[in-house]
């Protein structure tokens, strides 16, 4: 069997449009995005591909200069942000499919119609390919490249519903979507009503695959894909229930958070989150 390697590409965050800004009076901006791509010999399987046109002629030419025959395209999960190039990618490299779990075909099919018309679109106008659902349904067996499996891994709810990670035993890896997150703040809006506990749970499933390397879904480029970064978010989210129980201000929420993780990059998720999370109704402190 060859023996397969790995590469991460971190997408920069696009500014969102739109009337919200930060508690400063600053633009908003997405999240920094993980794009993987897991190569043999010859050929190559690409994890969770980026969403804007800008994005997706960057990680096309780094799949061009891989020399690899990309043969797979696969998404952990529905948010368009994992999957939106995935099509466009295609066209690109004929030589691969687009493939996820049933769960996330799901969560797709309602990011590219609703999820556009209401979100995405309004947003990143002008920004995004065209985005039809042309993914095929891979089951727990997986696929291989080049002898080795690579192995979808449901783990349910974690920044949002029908999650997976693809673990790749050979390597070592999992590549974990938004299930972990490094050295970033974590999106929130999904987490009530349960949610953040499921999470934990999800991530005591990604612990027992005693990974030795995690990519996270968003990550700071500057740091290594460590196993570490489970803990990390687990212990970002129990501080998130903690703060939500208290019922405290979206303001007091932010801030505590940033003070209780400062080196965590983009607070733009957090602050948009605990609007939702805590109330957008509510008086925030200036």
């Amino acid at each position: 069997m060859t023996k397969l390697g790995y590469d991460v590409f971190v997408s920069d965050g696009p500014a969102r449009a739109g009337e919200l800004r930060m508690p400063d009076g600053s633009p908003l901006f997405w999240n920094p995005l993980s794009t993987t791509l897991i190569s043999g010999e010859e050929s190559a399987v690409l994890v969770d591909p980026p969403f804007t046109l800008q994005q997706i002629d960057a990680v096309a030419e780094w799949i061009r200069q891989s020399g690899k025959t990309l043969t797979h395209i696969y998404a952990t999960h529905g948010h368009g942000d994992h999957w939106f190039g995935g099509p466009e990618l295609i066209r690109r490299f004929p030589t691969a499919k687009l493939y996820a779990t049933t769960g996330t075909i799901e969560l797709m099919r309602s990011q590219a119609t609703v999820g556009r018309e209401q979100l995405w679109d309004v947003i990143f106008p002008g920004q995004l390919p065209d985005t039809p659902v042309i993914a095929e349904e891979v089951g727990p067996d997986g696929f291989q490249l080049e002898g080795e499996d690579l192995l979808p891994i449901e783990v349910g709810h974690t920044d949002t519903d029908s999650t997976t990670v693809l673990h790749v035993p050979s390597l070592g890896l999992v590549v974990a979507g938004d299930s972990v997150y490094n050295g970033i703040h974590q999106y929130l809006l999904e987490g009530g009503n349960g949610g953040f506990q499921h999470w934990l749970d999800a991530l005591d499933l990604i612990d027992g695959l005693h990974a030795q390397h995690v990519v996270a879904g968003h990550k700071n480029r500057d740091l290594p894909d460590s196993p570490e970064a489970i803990g990390e978010t687990r212990r970002y989210l129990q501080d998130v229930v903690t703060l939500v129980a208290e019922n405290v201000t979206p303001q007091e929420f932010f801030d505590e958070m940033t003070r209780r993780h400062p080196d965590r990059r983009n607070p733009s998720p957090l602050w948009y989150g605990g609007l939702g999370l805590l109330g957008a109704n509510r008086a925030a402190t200036s």
